[in-house]
């Protein structure tokens, strides 16, 4: 008989990889922080002996959502700023907030709110680009999530950067202080097209071939952007950024609400993959981005929740649905973007464009153990025909009972297990606090 560290038994587990399977009545076999196998539950006994074991009779169990796009730390800022459109929410509000708040004390408060957050809503590895993401990794450590720290590159003077080379000298000391962390990847974060010009993009690119290092940019997401880029180079940004040589599979290109058909053909053609942020994207009124044409020519789309301050929560469970809904509307189809379609997006698709498939994403043999368990017993789920669908469609964030990262269980019943929750809310109370008075 084998010794493993834990046997997760489900009602219904969906590897998604293979695409639709749902497996009953099976176990989930973790040895260390990989999966060691997925078998019949009745053939656990005599082969198997774990550690631990949790007996999960009426639960689905599916890999950890990946939330692809994310300003954590602007977890602060939540709600400060609401019913506004991108430019002057941006210029007007969040901006100068950054200018006075953002330093060290800020990211490491945001982030840990924001992992508290994303944890309880089944988020086990999340893609962040904000500032100082040296105090980002350090909260990420101490709750052993999994993430994607953003290395920003920008023209324009910060707290934590006086100039380009500033940003660049940041973070390639970050990149390599973390390049053997189990947990902690990095990518180069230039903000926009309109806030970086072309050397540093042209270096940024550099290195990120040299580093083997990817590259996530908010690109084409809102008309606004493209008409200015039009006036100013005469270009729209993709085609700038194309004549650069950006567009190749290590760029993430988020929102992307902005899109001609050729555009489409050109992101195919060239492997870069697109973040989805739905629910930010409408509540900015930025435009769709239009996923099921995307999904039709070979296009990897993700799924991102965006910060915050913008969306106004970081629940992957809610924006997987509105993708959903949002893309049949705007295809005009009822059969696009399909409940199977969506769980790849915030898992699979994710880890393809984190370039981390081959870690997590699906629940497969050899695998990094990062999953989730939703409880599908209760009254507002029943009857259930089909778990997909019903996670999609019928399913709230608190329905998720329990997260592993890496074969930890960071979430037991609802409860965290690494950071402390009264704390976190007493210290958003504090911050909170000391907005509103600054602000007045």
């Amino acid at each position: 008989m084998e010794i493993v560290d834990s046997l997760i038994h489900g009602r219904w587990i969906v590897p998604v990889v293979p695409r639709g399977q749902i497996l009953e009545n099976h176990t989930l076999v973790i040895r260390g922080s990989k999966i060691r196998e997925i078998i019949p539950t009745n053939e656990v006994v005599g082969r198997y002996q774990a550690h631990h074991e949790s007996d999960l009779k009426t639960h689905l169990i599916i890999p950890g959502f990946i939330n692809s796009h994310v300003h954590s730390s602007m977890s602060l800022f939540r709600g400060i700023a609401d019913d506004l459109p991108l430019k002057s929410w941006l210029e007007k509000h969040i901006g100068p907030l950054e200018e006075q708040f953002v330093d060290e004390r800020f990211v490491t408060d945001g982030t840990r709110l924001a992992i508290c957050e994303m944890i309880r809503s089944g988020t086990t590895c999340f893609a962040d680009m904000y500032f100082y993401p040296e105090s980002a990794a350090e909260v990420v450590t101490e709750s052993g999530m999994r993430a994607r720290l953003g290395m920003i590159i920008s023209d324009h003077e910060t707290s934590y950067a006086s100039d380009t080379d500033d940003y660049f000298s940041k973070g390639l000391d970050f990149a390599d202080n973390y390049k053997h962390h189990p947990l902690i990847k990095t990518q180069f974060s230039p903000l926009a097209p309109y806030t970086v010009s072309d050397d540093p993009l042209k270096r940024t690119l550099m290195l990120s071939t040299e580093l083997g290092i990817p590259i996530q940019m908010h690109i084409h997401e809102t008309e606004t952007e493209i008409d200015n880029a039009v006036k100013s180079t005469g270009k729209r940004p993709l085609a700038r950024l194309e004549e650069l040589g950006l567009l190749t599979p290590d760029l993430q290109a988020v929102h992307m609400t902005q899109l001609l058909d050729e555009e489409i053909e050109l992101l195919a053609s060239c492997g870069v993959h697109v973040i989805h942020c739905p629910e930010s994207n409408m509540k900015l009124a930025s435009g769709i981005c239009p996923v099921e044409q995307l999904l039709q020519r070979g296009v990897n789309v993700a799924l991102g929740t965006d910060g915050a301050a913008s969306n106004n929560d970081l629940d992957m469970l809610g924006e997987m649905k509105t993708a959903a809904l949002l893309a049949k509307v705007a295809a005009k189809n009822a059969t696009a973007v399909s409940a199977i379609k969506v769980l790849e997006m915030a898992t699979i698709n994710g880890a393809k464009a984190l370039a981390l498939d081959s870690q997590i994403g699906s629940l497969e043999i050899g695998k990094q153990a990062d999953f989730i368990a939703i409880d599908m017993s209760d009254i507002e789920q029943q009857p259930l025909y089909n778990p997909i669908s019903q996670l999609i469609y019928t399913s709230n964030r608190n329905q998720i009972t329990d997260l592993w990262v890496a074969g930890k269980h960071l979430m037991k019943d609802r409860q965290l297990t690494t950071l402390d929750l009264q704390s976190i809310l007493k210290n958003a109370q504090e911050w909170q606090r000391l907005l509103q008075q600054k602000g007045k």
